[in-house]
């Protein structure tokens, strides 16, 4: 199979879909892996070792996608790529169709077949190919709401962890998945009071136990969000529903009552934010607004900020999927993997996933019967 893999063009996006030792072992099993020029150079990541490792360098964007069976990306595809896709391309990716309808439409008129990381799921309900980005998203969002909370950048002027005789900041996490387990535990390791809510009360007897008494954890419901909020020097929205837009956890009434100098960082904000003062996607050039005096955070590629830890993290999870898709082809990929084929949102103009169904009012047709049906 011929594998393109196209320089991403999301604003400061650094990541690459692949690494070298990808390439390696793709071209291995046979397979042509076309990489389009500079492409790894944000991720620290030359032509030359890509051509070391067996790759052949193409100088476009346009070349890439044209060779392409396979598209490998990290972020969804852009308006200016959407002419690029095919009918008969398989397109391999974060999509988060949920949070955007004109990427939707795209995606079904150009015919191509769309697998998205974020929807393949193993079946004890885990999100392998979501996990590594959660984990660094997490953990990123207590460094950048640390940050923001100092009085040159507009924010209270509040030490986190605080010092002997001084109380730390308090840190409000909303969800307590992957997101909100690493961004507790930066929030916790530099000293923060750490308040998480969820509503599942297993994970927070599972977050209660790993923590051992260290954060304190709480059932979601309105009332109780509305009360830890008034409190939040740091408010973390990490709330997902696999597939779908994210609810809005945190009402506008409740932003109102945080204190000026506040943050808030949603990391919900790739399935449309989970904060109803999220109202818009902000990029690394200009991450942040104000509103009722509040710092809002919601920045869409949050990883992409740190290339030489995210791209080897989602390529070591990526990597397995993409050589079953290469060396079997995606009928069989999908049929054979229960899990690859959760990644399955759109095939040949026929939408798979219920959740972005659900999402935009859309007939969908499941996956085993989508591939049946083209045999």
């Amino acid at each position: 199979m011929i594998i393109g893999v196209p320089t991403e063009i999301k604003n400061n996006e650094n990541r690459v879909a692949i690494t070298p030792a990808g390439v390696h072992a793709l071209t291995r099993k046979g397979h042509r892996c076309l990489i389009q020029q500079g492409a790894g150079l944000g991720s620290g990541i030359t032509d030359a070792e890509y051509e070391h490792a067996g790759a052949e360098i193409l100088p476009d964007a346009d070349s890439t996608y044209e060779a392409a069976d396979l598209i490998i990306k990290v972020k969804e595809p852009l308006s200016a790529e959407y002419g690029k896709l095919r009918k008969g391309q398989i397109l391999f990716t974060y999509l988060h169709l949920a949070a955007s309808r004109e990427l939707t439409d795209a995606m079904l008129t150009s015919g191509v077949t769309g697998i998205a990381y974020e929807t393949v799921q193993l079946t004890n309900g885990t999100l392998p190919l979501l996990s590594p980005m959660s984990e660094v998203a997490g953990r990123m969002s207590v460094q950048v709401g640390a940050t923001l909370l100092q009085k040159y950048n507009g924010g209270l002027g509040v030490l986190l962890g605080g010092v002997p005789g001084v109380a730390p900041a308090e840190v409000v996490i909303v969800g307590g998945g992957v997101v909100g387990t690493h961004a507790a535990k930066m929030a916790a390791g530099l000293g923060a009071r750490v308040t998480v809510l969820d509503i599942n009360p297993s994970r927070l007897v599972y977050l209660d136990d790993i923590f051992n008494g260290r954060i304190t954890t709480l059932v979601y419901n309105e009332y109780t969000m509305a009360e830890v909020v008034k409190k939040a020097d740091l408010l973390i929205g990490a709330v997902l529903v696999t597939g779908a837009k994210a609810p809005k956890t945190v009402s506008e009434e409740m932003v109102m009552t945080m204190k000026k100098g506040s943050v808030i960082v949603d990391v919900a904000i790739d399935q449309g934010g989970s904060i109803a003062t999220i109202d818009r996607v902000t990029t690394h050039d200009n991450p942040c607004y104000e509103k009722h005096g509040v710092i809002h955070y919601s920045v869409a590629n949050m990883p992409g900020a740190v290339p030489r830890t995210s791209t080897w993290a989602l390529t070591n999870a990526t990597l397995p999927y993409l050589l079953k898709l290469a060396d079997k082809g995606v009928a069989w990929a999908l049929e054979s993997d229960t899990a690859l084929r959760g990644g399955l949102n759109v095939h040949e103009g026929k939408l798979a996933c219920e959740a972005v169904a659900n999402a935009f009012g859309m007939e969908w047709t499941p996956a085993l019967e989508l591939l049946q049906t083209n045999k």
